[in-house]
């Protein structure tokens, strides 16, 4: 057996990706499916739209982090400062570049549409009933709901919403004289971003709530004496908070978070403006924002805030939108036996939403009123509304059973809704616990205690929701394994009692135990292929930047090992690098699913190790958050999974390469045949469920 190669912290450093900069690769690998004339119209609209309103989220957390640790005058933190500094520009420099791919792409999708029948008009564009209509819909919708404020009265926009789409306004009267200047925002909670006009039977017509309130601006200042308006589309982001999430040292990042006192939470550090903006108007609404050298100040086109796209009225228009692709039913769960039952007979698995989510749901609803069910335990990170989720946990506390629901209350942008939940379950009598102090609680298992029969455990990628589940691919594996339930319903107790030792036998679970446990199992691949065993890393997975797993994915590949990933979002990986990175390949997919399971595999020496998970190979996930990784021994699921990532590793119609640079190549194979994993897979479980 040959001597393993180490990789040093130089090589490291050297080949070590920022996060927040692969993060810019892979919204652009999304704006690209924007950019193919192959995907249907109106879903290139919504990638738009995605793009958007991840670039939104990205400023408001990530570049709002950055900022403060650039803005922290501290000697300590001197290095750290002047790297994110040069990482600053580096994304400053990127987003500038996107940003005009990005107007282009919005004025050659319009465009498109256009020829589809669809006519998105402007104020100065409307026929004399289009004209009555907006007149009527002003009247009966819309105008208790503007609120003009006058600029002058304005000392800084802090209280304002980073939600909404602001129109600055500039009016006058006849001759030059009196010029005013007004804000105000646009109520598209309440009316809509589109607003459909009447047709002709052939043609549709829709549009901006901006231009509906362009045109009516005279009704909203009647009786002033302005005889010119214009207004101007406008866009901030703010700081939303501090991220910490061992980007650096804890120490540090506390540090840092308390002492800045130059930037309070709420400043805009993102503006985007209508490029057409008279300069007398842009400086009067930039004085009111309090920005800085590090905010970034962007000339865009006529309208903003594009993640409405994604609710784009599709105009009757089904054929300029994917084909439905309705979740499969299992006929093994539709031949009327319990499910518990069959699950206690062997492993079980979904894969939404190829398949329904409903079978998770049914299983709650057996427990809830089984008599043979003792105990329901479950982790809720993101609920939907009218959680069917939170209605079965409720029938079983009302039907007897001992309910115990953790749930996130740190769960980004979704921290109001979860304490309404929480207040409604445990008014019906559900022992809600509220996380682990200092750790987000990541997982998505459940627990079915029995009374007789051996207890049930579920074990998932992702959330327990029934929204995320249309559109995120996620595995559930649902099993009555002793040991693996057994592990399960120690983590809940871990939970509650997280100082208690507790140790697991088959689980990896965070922040006990699965860094150490992921990197001995790379090890074993290391030194089988030395020993010229099979040898091989698979790994599906949404995003890697934890610094230990990158080295050791670099040792793999130094040492020959066959490494493939499937990365959909963040990742410090660099391929191609002689003598480093040789033997990886790195394939990222955006398509209709948000690609989110997370799945492991390795050759172990012949006797391969299938794994799946709530966990990422970030800081976050392996050292701040309680996360559950299960292996997988049924044959049947195992099979399915290397399917899964196979046909990954096969997609040369939406997959991309990933090679730490941004240049988001099309994925290529030997044969490089067409090949789209996600129609596939689908393909796949509707012929083996027609088949049975």
């Amino acid at each position: 057996m040959g001597k393993v190669k180490q990789v040093g912290s130089k090589d490291l450093s050297a080949a070590y990706i920022d996060r927040d900069l692969s993060w810019m690769y892979f919204n652009r690998r999304i704006l690209q499916e924007a950019m193919k004339e192959q995907v249907p119209l109106l879903e290139r609209l919504n990638f738009l739209g995605i793009y958007s309103s991840n670039l939104d989220e990205f400023f408001r957390v990530r570049m709002a982090t950055l900022s403060r640790i650039v803005e922290y005058d501290d000697k300590s933190v001197k290095t750290e400062r002047e790297r994110v500094a040069r990482l600053i520009k580096q994304i400053t420099k990127l987003n500038n570049r996107y940003a005009k791919e990005y107007e282009h792409t919005i004025r050659h999708v319009t465009e498109c549409l256009r020829t589809e029948n669809i006519f998105l008009l402007k104020e100065d564009e409307l026929n004399g009933e289009q004209q009555d209509f907006v007149r009527q819909f002003f009247r009966k919708r819309l105008s208790g709901f503007l609120s003009p404020i006058w600029l002058s009265e304005v000392k800084q926009l802090t209280n304002e919403t980073d939600e909404n789409i602001y129109l600055a306004i500039k009016m006058q009267p006849e001759g030059k004289r009196g010029v005013e200047y007004a804000l105000m925002s646009l109520p598209v909670a309440v009316c809509g971003r589109f607003v459909r006009l009447p047709g002709n039977g052939v043609n549709n017509y829709l549009m901006y709530l901006d231009d509906v309130v362009r045109f009516c601006l005279p009704l909203i200042f009647c009786g002033m004496g302005y005889a010119h308006f214009e207004a101007y589309a406008f866009k901030f982001t703010k700081d939303a908070e501090m991220e910490i999430d061992n980007d650096l040292r804890n120490g540090m990042l506390q540090k840092i978070a308390k002492g800045v006192k130059s930037r309070r939470k709420g400043d805009a550090l993102r503006v985007i403006y209508d490029a057409a903006m008279p300069k007398d108007l842009q400086k009067r609404v930039m004085n009111k924002l309090n920005l800085d050298k590090l905010d970034t100040v962007l000339a865009g086109g006529r309208y903003h805030n594009h993640k409405d796209l994604m609710s784009f009225p599709d105009c009757g228009r089904k054929d300029l939108k994917y084909p439905t692709w309705e979740p499969l039913q299992k006929r093994e769960f539709e031949g009327g036996e319990s499910l518990l039952e069959l699950i206690h007979q062997k492993d079980r698995f979904i894969h939404v939403p190829y398949h329904s989510f409903d079978y998770y749901i049914r299983l709650l609803q057996e427990a809830a009123i089984s008599k043979q069910v003792r105990s329901i335990k479950t982790t809720l990170y993101r609920l939907a509304k009218g959680s069917e989720v939170v209605n079965a946990l409720i029938c079983a506390a009302r039907n007897g059973k001992k309910v115990t629901v953790v749930i996130e209350l740190l769960a980004r942008f979704d921290e109001a809704s979860n304490i309404g939940w929480s207040k409604l379950m445990q008014d019906e009598g559900i022992h809600v616990i509220f996380g682990v102090e200092g750790l987000k609680v990541h997982s998505k298992i459940t627990h079915i205690g029995m009374k007789r029969e051996p207890d049930i455990a579920c074990i998932s990628t992702g959330n327990f929701h029934e929204g995320n589940a249309r559109v995120y691919t996620d595995y559930m594996l649902m099993t009555a394994d002793r040991n693996v339930v057994r592990d399960v319903d120690n983590v809940f107790r871990f939970i509650e009692k997280p100082y208690a030792p507790v140790r697991f036998k088959e689980l990896l679970v965070s922040p006990n135990e699965m860094k150490r446990k992921f990197v001995r199992l790379v090890d074993d691949e290391i030194r089988n292929h030395l020993a010229g065993k099979p040898a091989y890393i698979r790994v599906k997975i949404n995003h890697i930047t934890e610094p230990v797993m990158v080295k050791k994915l670099y040792e793999a590949s130094a040492n020959g090992v066959p490494v493939d990933l499937l990365v959909r979002g963040n990742c410090s990986l660099v391929t191609g690098v002689p003598g480093l990175s040789d033997t990886m390949r790195i394939c990222g997919i955006i398509d209709r699913y948000l690609e989110h399971s997370r799945i492991f595999i390795f050759a172990s020496g012949g006797e391969e190790k299938c794994f799946i998970g709530s966990a990422d190979w970030m800081p976050r996930n392996l050292d701040n958050r309680v996360e559950v990784i299960t292996p997988v021994y049924d044959p049947d699921i195992k099979a399915d999974l290397k399917r899964v990532v196979d046909y990954g590793l096969r997609d040369t119609c939406q997959g991309r390469v990933v090679d730490g640079k941004g240049g988001n190549q099309p994925w290529t194979t030997e044969d490089n045949m067409p090949f789209r994993s996600q129609e596939e897979l689908y393909n796949y479980y509707k012929n083996k469920e027609d088949n049975v």
